[in-house]
């Protein structure tokens, strides 16, 4: 019967769960979550925001892989992220312009979070939110602590 069948939000809401940042949600909460993202689709080669255009958003990667790349040098990507993984952290949070370019290495659904709804998910659900900006700096912490190690491993070469 087709009443019963699963809507895509709800198929996504499954794939949030098991992401580091909303992965200690609850279902409830996931629902609150989901009211306040939008969901995009890429193609393969597609780019989903580009070097020097001002941050406003993070991506959670649904399907699909993502590579991040410097300027010019899309054949070296930094990193490669697939499902569950975010990327864009920096531009929910300040108004800087994106040092790298990210583009779909696979056709990819993404959900985006732009900084008004999270700003509008903290003023009605402070505790919500507050538990994704800890995950938030959590994840930060991490890359940060892992730039060291390789900079400190680096030297020592």
């Amino acid at each position: 019967m087709k009443w019963f069948a699963r809507s895509p939000r709800n198929r996504y809401r499954h794939r949030l769960a098991g992401s580091d940042l909303f992965g200690k949600l609850s279902d409830r909460d996931l629902r609150t979550v989901e009211g306040f993202l939008h969901y995009r689709s890429y193609l393969a080669g597609e780019v989903v925001f580009d070097a020097g255009e001002i941050g406003q958003a993070l991506y959670i990667v649904l399907t699909g892989k993502v590579a991040i790349c410097l300027p010019g040098k899309i054949d070296r990507p930094l990193a490669e992220l697939g499902e569950k993984e975010f990327f864009g952290e920096l531009g929910m949070l300040d108004d800087i312009a994106r040092t790298a370019q990210v583009r779909a290495l696979l056709p990819s659904e993404i959900a985006v979070l732009y900084r008004d709804d999270f700003e509008k998910l903290m003023q009605a659900h402070g505790v919500i939110a507050s538990q994704i900006a800890l995950e938030l700096a959590r994840h930060l912490g991490r890359r940060l602590r892992q730039m060291l190690l390789q900079q400190g491993r680096a030297a020592e070469q």
